[in-house]
């Protein structure tokens, strides 16, 4: 996809971060927009600023894991708007927890919305983005969807299950030749809500000696890299670039380095730092 203008897209967890960035971008490039979030409030305010740069904007309160939701979201974007180019299944949660103890209902919660959420806004969209003739589905995966990190493997699983995903997907576009092609992305530490917003279990309390807050706090801090409109506008290239994946971030790049460096060898350095973040 060359440009944006003219064209429309759907982008899941727009009511912050990320999201907003992406739908004030677009909205610029003359892209219109059908946006969600369970965040009624943020969205609003989103549907707002993008308004005011001339764009058609529609605005849907979706919960991603919930498939009839989402499926409806898209039937509607579609009658909206006529037609649906782009689909960002960009909402995700976090959650700090060991993986002996995890509570499956959080386990459930991460993955619905993490994995799920990305599933169920593919396969809702794709049919119209075929029908628009030309499109593109943009999967958001993470840093940690290339490597893992102790207390993240719930989110880790969410995210290399994203990844999986969305390659075999790109694979299968390739395939058919249907004029629409896919996107993973993987961005490393954006300044945004998601890790002051991230749950956190009990454990987490029991293993940074009562100091789970102060950890959350370091672990945000090391994550304030790139800023979301740095990272919307990277992301934005690589889909004019029909890129397959894209790094976000310089911390994305070099821990992506390191991996394919070292394979398992970068696991244990993975454990010093996240005693150094639990620990202070």
């Amino acid at each position: 996809m060359k440009n944006f203008n003219g064209k429309v897209a759907a982008i899941t967890g727009a009511a912050s971060g990320m999201g907003r960035t992406l739908a004030l971008e677009l909205a610029r490039r003359g892209c219109h927009l059908a946006l969600s979030d369970v965040n009624e409030a943020g969205l609003a305010e989103t549907a707002l600023l993008a308004g005011k740069l001339g764009v058609k904007v529609t605005t849907a309160k979706v919960n991603v894991a919930d498939r009839d939701e989402v499926f409806a979201w898209a039937d509607q974007a579609a009658r909206d708007h006529g037609k649906v180019n782009l689909v960002f299944n960009n909402a995700g949660v976090a959650l700090g927890a060991f993986l002996e103890t995890v509570k499956p209902e959080d386990f459930q919660w991460i993955m619905g919305i993490n994995f799920w959420g990305v599933v169920w806004g593919t396969q809702a969209f794709l049919p119209h983005l075929k029908r628009a003739g030309e499109g593109h589905i943009v999967n958001t995966s993470s840093l940690f969807g290339l490597l893992a990190s102790p207390t993240q493997g719930t989110y880790n699983s969410s995210k290399f299950a994203v990844r999986g995903f969305t390659e075999a997907l790109r694979q299968e576009l390739d395939l058919e030749k249907c004029g629409v092609s896919a996107t993973c992305v993987h961005p490393g530490g954006i300044r945004t809500n998601i890790a002051r917003a991230a749950k956190m279990d009990q454990s987490m309390d029991q293993a940074t000696g009562g100091q789970a807050e102060a950890a959350r706090s370091r672990f945000d801090k090391m994550l304030n890299v790139t800023t979301a409109e740095s990272a919307a506008l990277q992301i934005l290239r690589a889909v004019e670039r029909n890129q397959r994946r894209v790094l976000v971030g310089p911390d994305a790049k070099l821990m992506d380095f390191f991996v394919r460096l070292l394979g398992s060898w970068y696991q244990p350095g993975s454990v010093w730092l996240s005693r150094k973040l639990m620990k202070g």
